[in-house]
C-alpha cells in the first residue's frame, strides 16, 4: 500500500471517530492527511469507494492488531479480552468509534467486510470456549461477545477508567457456567 493511501486512510478514520461519517469528504482527508489536493480521490475515486476502503482497511487493521492468540485457559481468555478493549478503548478509541460510526451509517455492501471481522471473531471466542468449556459455553459466545462490546463502547462514551479486568471475568464466569 502506498504511504498516501495508508495516511488517507488513516485520516479518515480519525475523521469519523471524532465527527462522525458526514464529516468524511475528500477534501477532510487530504486536510487532514495533510496531502495536496486531489490525492485522496486519485485513490478512492467516490465517497462510497472511499467509505468502503476505509472499512476493508480497518476490518484488516483489526484482525492483525487482535494476533487471535492462542488460549488455553480461563486466565488467559480474561486477560486477552481485557487487552483488547483496553487497547480499543484507549490508544484505538478513534478506530473503535470510527467503527461504530459505520456500523450505524454505512451501507450493508459497504459494511460487509465488518460484519465477516465480527463473524470471525465470535468463531474465535466460540472455539475458545468450546476447547474451555464445552458445547454449551461455546454456545454463550455472543452472550460474551455483547458483554465485552458493552463495556468498550461504555468506556468510550461514559468513563474511560471503567474496570476492566473484573466485568471481563465475570462475563467469562458466566460463559463458562454449566
Amino acid at each position: 500500500m502506498s504511504s498516501t493511501r495508508r495516511r488517507a486512510l488513516e485520516a479518515a478514520v480519525e475523521l469519523i471517530g471524532s465527527e462522525g461519517i458526514r464529516a468524511l469528504t475528500h477534501g477532510r482527508v487530504d486536510a487532514a492527511a495533510a496531502l495536496p489536493a486531489g490525492s485522496t480521490s486519485n485513490h478512492f475515486r467516490t465517497r462510497a469507494a472511499l467509505v468502503s476502503g476505509v472499512i476493508e482497511w480497518m476490518a484488516t487493521a483489526e484482525r492483525e492488531d487482535a494476533g487471535a492468540p492462542a488460549i488455553r485457559s480461563r486466565d488467559e481468555l480474561v486477560a486477552a479480552l481485557s487487552r483488547m478493549i483496553e487497547v480499543q478503548s484507549g490508544p484505538l478509541a478513534g478506530r473503535t468509534r470510527a467503527r461504530y460510526a459505520l456500523f450505524l451509517e454505512a451501507d450493508e455492501d459497504a459494511a460487509r467486510p465488518l460484519r465477516a471481522q465480527r463473524l470471525g471473531m465470535e468463531a474465535w471466542i466460540r472455539g475458545i470456549l468450546l476447547e474451555l468449556g464445552g458445547v454449551r459455553a461455546a454456545a454463550r459466545a455472543p452472550f460474551l461477545m455483547a458483554a465485552c462490546d458493552g463495556l468498550l463502547l461504555h468506556r468510550i462514551t461514559v468513563d474511560p477508567t471503567a474496570p476492566v479486568d473484573d466485568v471481563v471475568a465475570v462475563a467469562v464466569d458466566a460463559a463458562l457456567a454449566s
